[in-house]
């Protein structure tokens, strides 16, 4: 499948894209463990049908240490043994975050509390953020159809 436009190449999205790229830079320097935001972009990524992200999150966890089992169960977490209480509480407020429109309110004030007892006010400005962060690149992705597949580890560091 071809793009139906070349980030790379245009001027406004290449602007675009380098400003996003310094958010997840400033996201991946936070004390929110890596493995914790790789695990919420590739939930997020899977709900919003964005082949491109879902591949590359899959590639960036299990090169950040993450196993295959537990990527392989991501999508149903919540019958999956796996996940600390942690975790759980990042992908309800990651699913909840994504999936705005489905929910009147958008995210409850259970998931949020749920959220703060593992995660201190800066992890949860991080989480919030790598949360809005993925559903921009997922919405761009899907737009321009950008192909899956083809992500190489390292490729936006």
């Amino acid at each position: 499948m071809e793009a139906r436009l070349n980030f790379f190449t245009s001027p406004v999205a290449a602007k675009f894209g380098k400003h996003l790229v310094a958010a997840g830079k400033v996201l991946a320097e936070s004390t929110l463990p890596i493995t914790t935001q790789e695990l919420v972009k590739l939930r997020a990524s899977q709900i919003n049908g964005c082949g491109f992200c879902t591949d590359m999150h899959t590639k960036d966890a299990a090169a950040a240490g993450e196993t295959s089992l537990r990527l392989n169960l991501v999508a149903a977490w919540r019958e999956a043994k796996v996940f600390t209480d942690a975790e759980r509480a990042a992908l309800e407020l990651a699913e909840q975050g994504t999936r705005i429109a489905d929910a009147a309110g958008g995210v409850t004030d259970e998931a949020w509390a749920n959220a703060a007892k593992h995660y201190d006010e800066e992890q949860l400005a991080a989480l919030v953020a790598t949360i809005a962060l993925i559903n921009a690149f997922n919405r761009g992705n899907v737009i321009v159809q950008q192909p899956a597949g083809d992500y190489q580890p390292g490729q936006f560091a």
